[in-house]
C-alpha cells in the first residue's frame, strides 16, 4: 500500500517537472521567434502557440470546465470569495501551491497573490538580454481566461518576480466588471 501511494506522489512530481521543462522550452522558442520581450509577454498571456499547445488565456478558457467539474466549487458571491477559491483550491489543484492573498484595496476590487514558490520557474535563470521578459505571464492569462468564462472580467499582472531578484512572486488581480450573459431573445 505504501508503495502505491509513493508511486502516485512520484508520478505527480514527474508530471510537474515535465510541465515545467516543457513550458521552459516553449518560452525559449518564443524568445527566438519574437524580437522583443514585450511581444513574448503578450504571446504568453493570450494566444495560441500552435494548433496543439494553447497558452495563457486560451488555457484558462478550457481549464475552467475541468476545475468546476473536479473541485465541486459553486458560484462565488463576491471577489473575496473568488480570491479564496483561486488561491486555496485552483493553485493547489494545478500547481501544488497555495499562494497567500494580501494587499486588498479599500474598495475590495483588487488583491495580490503572493507565491513564495513558483513551480514554473524551477530550473530557470533569465539571460541578461531578456530582463523585461515576464516568464510566468502564462498564469495571468490563465486567470483572466478562466474568470471570463464565469462572467468576471479581471486584470492580472505581475508586480514582483523572483526571477528578477524580488523576494516573492506577486500577481496583482483587479476586478473590472461582471460580464452579463447575452442570451438570444426567448432563451433563459
Amino acid at each position: 500500500m505504501s508503495r502505491q501511494a509513493n508511486r502516485g506522489t512520484e508520478s505527480k512530481k514527474m508530471s510537474s517537472e515535465l510541465f515545467t521543462l516543457t513550458y521552459g522550452a516553449l518560452v525559449t522558442q518564443l524568445c527566438k521567434d519574437y524580437e522583443n520581450d514585450e511581444d513574448v509577454n503578450k504571446q504568453l498571456d493570450k494566444i495560441v502557440f500552435s494548433h496543439f499547445l494553447p497558452r495563457g488565456y486560451n488555457i484558462g478558457v478550457r481549464l475552467i470546465e475541468d476545475f468546476l467539474a473536479r473541485s465541486n466549487v459553486g458560484r462565488c458571491h463576491d471577489f473575496r470569495e473568488t480570491a479564496d477559491v483561486i488561491a486555496k483550491v485552483a493553485f493547489k489543484m494545478y500547481l501544488g501551491i497555495t499562494p497567500s492573498i494580501t494587499n486588498w484595496s479599500p474598495a475590495g476590487d483588487e488583491f495580490s497573490l503572493i507565491l513564495e514558490n513558483n513551480p514554473l520557474v524551477d530550473f530557470v535563470e533569465l539571460p541578461d538580454n531578456h530582463s523585461s521578459l515576464i516568464y510566468s505571464n502564462l498564469l495571468c492569462g490563465v486567470l483572466r481566461g478562466a474568470l471570463e468564462m464565469v462572467q468576471m472580467a479581471v486584470e492580472a499582472k505581475f508586480v514582483q518576480d523572483t526571477l528578477k531578484g524580488d523576494g516573492v512572486t506577486e500577481i496583482r488581480m483587479r476586478f473590472i466588471r461582471r460580464i452579463e450573459d447575452n442570451l438570444p431573445a426567448g432563451e433563459e
